[in-house]
């Protein structure tokens, strides 16, 4: 039986559970971190503020900048740990092969799962009206033969969407990616990476691995 692994983003967690908690917020700029006046960086920000450019771990001073209208909260933090645990659950019914990356996301080995709940997308739709029905909260899911790809998928797929990639499938749906979508090619990376004239994923692995290792040494590999 071919791996399958599930990979659940909550999308933009902690802005959203605050606008579970307060509807009146639904909609709005919200900016999750801190007052606006404050030092510090935003830990979450709500779609509607990541249309001003605003984003996770950008300065609070910044995020005031470039969103003056902005609502800025400090966070509950019991909260957002009260959410991932409802999803910890929810998750738990499908596989006991669960593995969380950080408060909001998981991986799920769902390999045994498939035959019981009816494939891949039946899994996924069982997923997704859970932890809706249990958290009122929306999520992200992918579905691929290995945490990397099924990741990336999620990444593409957001907000509240759903991605598959067949087995086989892989290379057909990284190669065409920009090169900084890859996990641990960060802005210096990839700076040095498009400087060669690498802008895809693709082009990467088309790169022979001597001019790898000349520029980056043996991270190269």
């Amino acid at each position: 039986m071919e791996r399958r692994i599930l990979h659940i983003d909550m999308d933009a967690f902690f802005a959203s559970v605050e606008q579970v908690l307060n509807p009146a917020l639904k909609g709005k700029p919200l900016i999750v971190g801190g007052d606006k006046d404050a030092r510090g960086v935003v830990c979450t920000a709500s779609y509607e503020a990541r249309k001003f450019g605003v984003h996770s771990a950008m300065p609070l001073a910044q995020a005031q900048r470039l969103c003056p209208e902005g609502i800025f909260i400090r966070g509950n933090f019991s909260a957002y740990e009260t959410a991932s645990e409802k999803v910890r659950a929810v998750l738990e019914t499908v596989s006991p092969k669960l593995e969380f990356a950080s408060i909001d996301e998981a991986y799920v080995d769902i390999t045994g799962s498939l035959r019981l709940f009816g494939g891949n997308d039946a899994i996924a739709e069982y997923i997704k009206r859970r932890v809706r029905e249990d958290t009122q909260l929306p999520c992200t899911l992918a579905i691929a033969s290995n945490k990397l790809v099924a990741k990336i998928a999620a990444d593409t797929a957001k907000p509240d969407g759903y991605l598959r990639i067949e087995p086989g499938r892989e290379e057909a749906f990284l190669r065409p990616l920009p090169v900084g979508k890859l996990l641990g090619v960060g802005p210096c990376t990839r700076d040095t990476l498009e400087s060669l004239g690498v802008r895809t994923i693709g082009a990467l692995a088309d790169l022979p691995l001597d001019t790898l290792l000349g520029v980056f040494g043996p991270m190269g590999y």
